[in-house]
């Protein structure tokens, strides 16, 4: 990829792709950041900008506004929070493109930043509309992506623009793609993929693409019910996905998941040179309840390949249990490198919260390289106060995810030189 240089952006209008999609909540009758992970990850580039003298122009998405304004999702709070924390003031312009956008720039004073309004706001945004590329082209000179979690979105501010003006990646974009290409191609052996979440379809292909290279994959959450669903364990009234196949993939994700057990029926790792353990290990036992506002709980063991409880009874898996929990830390506590995703059952309940807790303290306490990354990966380390525990916090989901998968992320590929 194109990267910075001084003289690339030195005294020109810079437009940077950030990813300030955070979570808000309303304080004293106004909006504000709850946690700013991705708005930190902006600040070397930031001030790598400022330093050059160059006039910085922001740009980022905020939650799903349907093409229109949406006040409740306005990139105002940011300012305010770059302001609290940082001392750092950043004007704010109530719009992204037109005239007034443009003016706004020109008056930019050389390291002065100003943050344009949610880019979601305009339908041309996720159309990838050439014509609102346009618009954001002629704000500036140069432009820069340091939103590599949005990067798997082809969206006219990520693919269209950057083909438009002299496009570069950005700082933390560049460590992302460094850290996470380091799982794929020279991880420390064991390798342990740790797994979970609510989704079954946003981790398979990841799986899928990284069980050949990991030395064993730990599934829970409700990714492992769609497992436990495939290896024919019953699950009863447990949250699975829906096994929908996409026009353009070959198989859909249970189908991806039964392939990734059937090509791994065979295979085990030894533990201690004497237990037999599959590649593929998905949860011995499980914490049930009727549904995640119970906090009447039983635990139910698996072991036998179906659960031990009445067929009629509607229950739920939310968690896994305090077996597995002993079983996961023992691998997580031998391993080299650690790549987690997604928690291992309903942590926001505290009935259903112990598996993601303890599973977060034995990576956090592991000797190996950790690796960690998603929204609620992140919200649950944030949680139990393990911040700085390990050696990468990815703040990216989906594109991390897609990466790790081996797919070609249109935000990275058009930066290619």
């Amino acid at each position: 990829m194109k990267t910075l240089t001084p003289s690339v952006i030195a005294n020109k209008a810079v437009l940077v792709r950030t990813d300030f999609n955070v979570p808000l909540k309303k304080k004293n009758n106004r909006l504000e950041v709850v946690e700013g992970k991705r708005i930190e990850e902006s600040l070397p580039l930031l001030e790598f900008l400022q330093k050059n003298k160059a006039k910085i122009v922001l740009m980022s998405h905020l939650g799903r506004p349907k093409g229109e304004p949406d006040p409740e999702l306005s990139l105002e709070p940011i300012t305010r929070y770059f302001k609290q924390q940082h001392s750092l003031n950043i004007k704010f312009l109530g719009e992204t493109v037109g005239q007034v956008a443009e003016q706004a720039v020109a008056n930019l004073q050389p390291g002065e930043i100003l943050l344009l309004e949610n880019l979601r706001f305009y339908p041309g945004e996720k159309k990838n509309d050439t014509s609102f590329a346009k618009q954001l082209a002629r704000l500036a000179d140069v432009y820069v992506n340091e939103a590599f979690s949005a990067s798997h979105r082809e969206h006219a501010s990520i693919h269209a623009v950057a083909k438009l003006l002299p496009a570069y990646a950005g700082f933390h974009l560049q460590h992302e793609i460094e850290n996470l290409s380091r799982i794929m191609t020279k991880p420390k052996h064991p390798f342990v993929m740790v797994v979970g979440g609510a989704k079954l379809s946003s981790k398979i292909e990841a799986v899928y693409n990284l069980h050949k290279i990991a030395d064993v994959v730990l599934v829970g959450g409700g990714v492992a019910n769609n497992f436990l669903k495939a290896e024919g364990i019953e699950t009863h009234m447990s949250k699975l996905e829906e096994d929908v196949k996409a026009d353009d993939k070959e198989l859909s994700p249970m189908q991806m998941a039964n392939q990734v057990l059937a090509e791994n029926k065979t295979e085990r790792i030894l533990q201690d040179g004497y237990i037999p353990l599959p590649k593929i290990l998905t949860p011995i036992d499980v914490v049930a309840a009727k549904n995640i506002e119970s906090k009447k709980t039983k635990i139910i063991n698996l072991t036998s390949g179906m659960a031990d409880t009445p067929d009629d009874e509607a229950i739920m898996y939310l968690d896994i249990g305090p077996l597995t929990i002993k079983l996961f830390t023992h691998l997580i506590l031998q391993a080299g490198t650690i790549f987690w995703s997604g928690p291992m059952g309903v942590f926001e309940q505290k009935p259903f919260e112990n598996g993601t807790r303890e599973i977060a303290r034995a990576i956090a306490k592991a000797s190996a390289e950790t690796l960690v990354g998603g929204g609620d990966t992140i919200t649950a380390i944030h949680k139990y106060g393990l911040e700085g525990r390990f050696d990468y916090e990815s703040s990216a989901g989906g594109a991390a995810l897609e990466f790790l998968a081996g797919k070609k992320l249109p935000g990275i590929t058009v930066l290619e030189k």
